[in-house]
């Protein structure tokens, strides 16, 4: 097993001063003070002890020896520690880390490895602390930065042994965050790793059917789930889960057959999943709707009575009973199941929204309302703009009839106050009902009315009262003979789960057998998964039996870390987190819930967990804070012991507090510290010719409180810890920011050495086999955003004026300090008016007429969008503003998109021609006013289609369109000797080439940077205009924290900024008018988005100025896309060699950044190759012609240069499918399936190493 890194070997010296000191003449293991030491043989044994034992060391069973050993250690290391004053190195802190993690101890895990990282200045390097510290932060729900210490791992260190676990966690986070693109993504990696994992293969296969399912893809889903059908050896629970899902989304999607063939499958798969596991009271509940969508109310009955005693009380079944009882005519035991249902989940909308249509039938609309007002309240509530709708119409009616006699007979008082009624339920019995050892059947309300009559002489006045309403209600209630109910239990949000605080059973392997409710959903509604804890990730070794306090159930992640399997847009008493937008809004949701103190008193109780695998276990979490809040900080838990709490917190806050600790912490990006605008990247390391420090600014970040039997956080108030002596408090040490990198990290070799002497310095590295080195060898600090700039802007400065250069001939189109204007990293964006008319550009050629005539089948990528106001993103109902952009692909052709933009245009007309009419009938004042409340008016928005990404690259289909383009100025044409985009030998599709945009108003192009921080050139050629919004490259940071916040991938999500957001964070914004003819110039980084004021169509491509600034901000992109795993569009490694290749290079600054990687490529190259060759790999020659496209990873989709890894039957096949290094070492070890390719030849690549050198500036020739 591989150590972490931080052996106990600089630990064993100052153990043995001590030991030799204490120990002398004591029982072996004993000090003179009874403290335990450490021998040898046991320090040698902890030495193997680290994180990536997690999950896959049980200490409780055959494993007493080693909890021993490590609980000892602990002791040990605390006790040294003590007597140190906290003097200690950081390693101590690290493996003290290590050992209460794989003791499932997090506070003192995530202490210990805080104290680690406020030490150790290169804590990056240490790829098992990162991956310590993502699981603690993942056990605590703290996604947010669990997610960002795992990519920094895999970055650090692609080949680490975890890999595969880092990517099964990161693939249900993201799914949890409805990022379904990267949760896929993460899904597949993790499935194509041959390394061990706490998920079986068919588990991940499942996750991945039910990612297809949550985002609608009903068709891959349904083949998804029949193809693990198909899997021999399939576990039981495993095959009861997915024929359960399989059931669920026939009765659900309409797009799966017709209404009878849908049910009679539904019926069929929820059959055979009982069969599999009968104890599932979720496939009960299910099989019972699918009963009563067919009408067999019987079978229905019988079903939802399996459900109730196999599993916990559940609102969505009571809801469901009731509505089954209202179609039956049966109100009274109606109203009874919706009672059980409200008072399971106060929140369940449907239920609420089903007794208020049982009150109205009634003919009690006060009763009614306060239902409806309860439905509308509900998070969960969906057709809230109905509801107040129907509340007016009742509100009116009830204003007209103000003596309706009440039937079933609430009191005036708020129904979440008044007390139940006698033949209410009350909340005793729906405990009892809950417990299936103490489950009790309620009689009929006519049974209550009858013993209220048998008892009346007994009955206090105020029981006489309800006896006399009863049976005034009963007699209405039988005169109402022909009411019918909608069933409106179709959007159900309970929020009910089992009480997970219950032990853990060993019983099953694989799935859960205990059962959660599952929420039923519409017709139309998105069907999900119901939750099986069994999938759930180990939080450590299995069969711990814990005990924690119950989370609110109205938080989003209800508690558990991994409760990844809810159903998503419908999901019951799940312990699962909902997974889509429409149950959770995007603008405030928070990863880890605050807790209430008055949790325990919810009668929502949590789930139970009634069976895990012997090696698959429940997360039992408790979240800390909201990492999206801004004053939000890291969870940061320390040891119970005071004197522990006093060594690593009040000797760390003294240094902290003073600014001697002024390091960065890369895993928590609130931190507000003043740093680097550049990312920290491994390029930009030496790029940078400045590192930004700002000791006297670190920033002290608060934390919120929670009460807890096991933990409690005291709130940083920004005041020294040292006082936080009380064995019941557990405070948190304060997080000190990290300076950046040094601007270029240690080398063997400078730039400046030649490649024999590079050559050199590889062979004289340890020869260890194959490499697991870094992608470039040397390791440097993972990338990370950019700080706002500091000092803030002033509010009167957040609305610059746009740079605008005014051309009135074609001599100023080539005046060179209009380039030198343009490239000038100090403007951001710049607007060229009038450069069509200079030019004499025949923008006819681009306009829709021309398109057809052109090329008419040609196609066209369609993005569906809401037609909203420019400056403004609302949420498809119009009641808020969000940063989601909800922009769906399709795709047509010119011809038909042409056809869509005219009819546009003439349905526009035809609306104005019908204002002008209104202008005739209204006066002035009435028509001004009309519009204007018409102009407030949000939603619903009408639909539009917007042609984006038409390819024009191919030169025989579009000669005299490309042709005349050749007219522009040098700096922004399509391919130029400047252009380092030219210099790819490849194409790019919309970068090196043009793209035509077709738009009608409202047409949006989101939020974004362009690829690789390349620049970008924009014309309009009209007739209408775009608008444009810009924010400076510095402030991107503050827009990716933005994405973060709202749950938005900032690379690969579709998102429209709030200003009102912007401006509250001080980030400028450029905005203004592209007028027909005008030329928008983007520069390197810059943030943009734009939206069509009118019909126009746009011509758009990249270019790559020949400067420091570009080439440093492509590069790095190019380590954040790394970082993300996103593709890099730009291979920079390619790239940076064609360079060297066919430039002349005179600007020292680029010269070194070139040269820098470089050396890095080569080396990496030259060391790769000597360790295959060492490991008896045989290396083949393939060679590349000159316009081949660079060459990607097909599993990882980095860049691959050089020596390919190619299977052998892709080889022998001649597909050649390249693999990395480290994905080909996942799949097959020692690469037995693999051969290596070689593309260049290494003396070829150590000559234009050599022959690249600094060319003289023009200046220095010139004189």
């Amino acid at each position: 097993m591989k150590s972490c890194g931080v052996s106990l070997a600089a630990a064993a010296p100052a153990f043995s001063d001590e030991e030799k000191k204490m120990a002398a003449g004591k029982p072996r293991g004993k000090t003179k003070e009874g403290t335990l030491s450490l021998t040898a043989e046991e320090r040698e044994e902890l030495s193997g002890l680290d994180s990536l034992l997690f999950g896959f060391l049980n200490l409780h069973e055959n494993g007493a020896k080693t909890e021993t050993l490590l609980l000892k250690a602990v002791c040990c290391y605390e006790s040294l520690i003590l007597k140190a004053e906290g003097k200690v190195e950081s390693e101590f802190f690290c493996q003290l880390g290590h050992f209460n993690l794989l003791l499932e101890d997090y506070p003192k895990a995530l202490s210990a490895y805080q104290r680690y990282y406020s030490l150790q200045s290169d804590y990056w390097k240490n790829a098992a602390f990162l991956y310590g510290l993502g699981l603690v932060y993942f056990y605590y729900n703290a996604f947010h930065w669990a997610i960002k210490a795992f990519q920094e791992v895999l970055y650090v260190e692609p080949s680490f042994c975890r890999a595969k676990e880092i990517h099964l966690r990161l693939g249900l986070m993201f799914k949890v965050n409805t990022d379904y693109e990267s949760s896929l993504k993460h899904f597949q990696l993790a499935l194509i790793d041959s390394n061990p994992c706490t998920l079986s293969s068919v588990e991940i296969q499942f996750h991945i059917a039910h990612l297809y399912e949550t985002q609608r893809m009903y068709h891959s889903a349904k083949e998804a789930y029949e193809q693990l059908l198909q899997t021999e050896n399939l576990p039981a629970q495993v095959k009861a889960t997915v024929l359960q899902q399989l059931g669920w989304m026939h009765h659900n999607v309409d797009l799966l057959g017709d209404q009878a063939t849908k049910e009679s499958c539904a019926i069929q798969y929820l059959q055979k999943s009982l069969e599999a596991d009968p104890n599932s009271g979720q496939s009960w509940y299910f099989l019972g709707r699918c009963y009563s969508s067919i009408g067999k109310v019987q079978d229905a009955f019988i079903s939802y009575r399996q459900s109730i005693d196999k599993s916990e009380a559940s609102a969505d079944t009571w809801c469901s009973i009731g509505v089954l009882y209202q179609q039956q005519n049966q109100p009274m035991d109606a109203l009874q199941a919706y009672i059980c249902a409200v008072q399971l989940d106060h929140g369940h909308a449907a239920a609420w929204m089903d007794l208020g249509t049982l009150y109205e039938s009634c003919n009690q609309p006060q009763d009614a309302i306060k239902c409806y007002l309860n439905a509308a309240r509900s998070k969960s509530c969906s057709n809230t703009s109905m509801l107040t709708g129907r509340i007016k119409v009742l509100q009116a009616y009830k204003a007209h009839h103000p003596n309706t006699e009440p039937v079933l007979g609430l009191s005036e008082t708020p129904i979440s106050q008044q007390p139940l009624p006698v033949h209410m339920i009350t909340y005793s019995e729906v405990d009892d009902l809950s417990s299936p050892a103490k489950r009790k059947r309620i009689s009929s309300p006519a049974k209550y009315l009858e013993q209220l009559r048998t008892d009346r002489d007994h009955l206090n006045p105020t029981q006489k009262l309800m006896l006399q309403q009863l049976e005034s209600q009963f007699v209405l209630m039988q005169q109402q003979n022909t009411f019918t109910l909608p069933h409106n239990c179709t959007n159900l949000t309970s929020r009910t789960e089992e009480p997970w605080r219950r032990k853990l059973s060993n019983s099953t392997q694989g799935f859960n057998k205990g059962q959660n409710s599952h929420l039923p959903g519409s017709n139309d509604e998105q069907p999900s998964f119901s939750t099986d804890p069994a999938l759930y990730l180990q939080a450590a070794s299995t069969n711990i039996q814990t005990s924690h306090r119950m989370l609110p159930t109205s938080s989003i992640t209800q508690g558990l870390a991994f409760n990844h399997l809810s159903h998503t847009a419908t999901s019951g008493d799940q312990q699962g987190i909902c997974c889509t937008k429409e149950s959770t809004p995007s603008g405030n949701r928070s990863f880890v819930p605050e807790i209430s103190s008055h949790t325990e008193d919810t009668p929502n109780g949590c789930a139970g967990v009634k069976g895990f695998s012997n090696r698959v276990q429940q997360l039992m979490a408790e979240p800390i804070c909201s990492p999206n809040s801004r004053d939000s900080t890291s969870p940061n838990l320390i040891s119970d012991n005071p004197q522990m709490s006093s060594v690593l917190i009040g000797k760390a806050n003294e240094s902290m507090m003073t600014g001697a600790c002024d390091k960065v912490n890369s895993i928590h990006p609130e931190s507000h510290t003043k740093t680097n605008n550049s990312v920290a990247s491994l390029h930009s390391s030496v790029i940078s010719t400045t590192a930004a420090k700002s000791a006297d600014q670190t920033t002290t970040l608060g934390v919120t409180s929670i009460s807890s039997p096991h933990i409690r956080l005291q709130t940083v108030n920004g005041k020294g810890l040292e006082n936080s002596n009380s064995s019941k408090n557990t405070s948190l040490p304060m997080i000190s920011h990290k300076p950046d990198s040094p601007i270029i990290p240690s080398m063997s070799v400078s730039i400046y050495s030649n490649s024999t002497e590079v050559l050199k310095a590889c062979r004289n590295l340890d020869k260890n086999g194959l490499s697991n080195s870094h992608n470039l060898l040397d390791k440097c600090p993972p990338p990370r955003p950019p700080t706002s700039p500091y000092p803030p802007l002033p509010k009167d400065k957040l609305n610059p004026p746009t740079p605008s250069i005014y051309l009135e001939s074609k001599r100023d189109a080539f005046f060179p300090p209009l380039h030198q204007f343009c490239i000038n990293p100090k403007n951001p964006v710049t607007v060229i008016r009038g450069l069509a008319g200079a030019l004499k550009l025949d923008l006819g050629l681009f306009s829709t007429k021309t398109l057809v005539e052109a090329n008419n089948e040609h196609t066209v990528e369609v993005r569906t969008q809401l037609l909203q106001p420019a400056d403004e993103n609302w949420d498809p109902t119009g009641t808020k503003k969000i940063w989601r952009c909800e922009s769906n692909r399709s795709h047509t052709t010119i011809a038909k998109y042409a056809q869509y933009q005219a009819s546009s245009f003439q349905e526009s007309l035809r609306e104005e021609n019908e204002k002008k009419m209104q202008h005739r009938e209204y006066s002035d004042n009435e028509s001004t006013s009309s519009d204007n409340s018409g102009r407030r008016r949000k939603g619903p928005f009408k639909t539009i289609k917007f042609g984006t990404n038409i390819d024009l690259s191919d030169d025989k289909k579009w000669k005299l369109q490309l042709l005349e383009l050749t007219k522009l100025p040098a700096f922004v044409r399509v391919v130029s000797a400047g252009n380092l985009l030219s210099h790819l030998g490849h194409t790019i599709l919309g970068m090196n080439t043009v793209q035509l945009y077709m738009k009608v108003p409202g047409s949006r192009t989101p939020g974004h940077q362009e690829n690789n921080n390349f620049c970008s050139v924009n014309i309009n050629i009209g007739p209408g205009d775009c608008e444009w919004f810009v924010v400076p490259e510095g402030y991107w940071g503050v827009l990716n924290d933005f994405c973060e916040k709202n749950n938005l991938n900032f690379l690969m999500s579709s998102w429209w900024p709030n200003l009102e957001d912007l401006y509250e964070a001080n980030v400028p914004v450029y905005r203004f008018i592209q007028r027909p003819g005008d030329l928008v110039w983007i520069n390197a980084g810059t943030v943009h988005w734009v939206q069509a004021v009118g019909w126009c169509n746009n011509i758009a491509w990249n270019v790559g100025p020949l400067t420091a600034s570009q080439y440093k901000l492509a590069v790095e992109r190019y380590e954040w896309n790394k970082l993300q795993s996103v593709k890099s569009l730009v291979p920079m490694v390619h790239l940076s060699w064609n360079m060297a290749r066919n430039i002349k290079v005179s600007d020292p600054k680029l010269f070194e950044m070139i040269k820098y990687c470089l050396m890095k490529i080569l080396k990496q190259c030259l060391t790769l190759r000597e360790a295959l060759i060492t490991a008896g790999k045989e290396i083949t020659w393939h060679g590349r012609t000159n316009d081949e496209p660079a060459r990607y990873c097909s599993i990882c989709e980095v860049e691959v240069f050089d020596l390919l890894f190619v299977t052998n039957e892709s080889n022998s096949q001649k597909t050649y499918i390249v693999h990395c290094q480290d994905c080909a070492r996942k799949a097959s070890g020692n690469l037995d399936n693999f051969v290596v390719l070689e593309e260049y030849k290494i003396e070829d690549l150590m000559q234009v190493y050599d022959q690249f050198t600094l060319a003289p500036s023009v200046s220095s020739s010139s004189s």
